[in-house]
């Protein structure tokens, strides 16, 4: 069987991968830039309360929320930091579509419900709140999990908005 010919086009560009690795500063100074790092600090505070204690049943959902968003926005701040958005394929082209769907959709609606677990998790232990009480409780682990969820699901919001007004106003990319 013959092979078929060679293509008459030659294959699409690379991205400029072999370019040498800097930070991207523009982005790392834009409001963007300092909301990922207030997200980051924020989920990291929260999932590290939680695992660091004991968690049982519907806790489970909120470390899984709250490590999986955290891991996601550190992939895309360290993207955006260097500047190699344009490397993920099909996300590349629509980095500021992507950052819109990753703050709104991933993590406004993941970190509310893990501080919605945390609350009512809070709620059910806080007969150990008193001072009294002499056993082991994770009364403030899940009130301050709650808390941190709280402020990084804001964050996140704070974001998304930030992205989608960048979008209204005719920008394709976040900075």
């Amino acid at each position: 069987m013959p092979l078929p010919p060679p293509p008459s086009s030659p294959p699409p560009p690379y991205p400029h991968s072999r370019e040498p690795l800097s930070l991207n500063w523009p982005f790392l100074r834009s409001p963007l830039g300092v909301l990922r790092i207030l997200q980051l600090v924020a989920g990291a505070v929260c999932w590290i309360t939680l695992a660091a204690h004991k968690y049982e049943g519907a806790t489970y959902f909120a470390v899984f929320a709250a490590v999986f968003v955290w891991l996601l926005t550190l992939a895309i701040f360290g993207l955006s930091l260097l500047g190699r958005w344009a490397l993920v394929p099909g996300l590349g082209s629509r980095w500021l579509i992507t950052n819109i769907v990753h703050d709104l959709l991933l993590g406004v609606i993941l970190f509310s419900a893990a501080a919605g677990i945390m609350v009512h998790k809070a709620q059910d232990v806080s007969y150990c709140n008193v001072s009294a009480y002499k056993f082991p409780c994770s009364y403030s682990a899940y009130l301050s999990a709650a808390i941190f969820a709280g402020i990084a699901a804001v964050f996140y919001l704070l974001s998304g908005f930030y992205c989608l007004v960048r979008r209204s106003r005719g920008h394709h990319d976040i900075i």
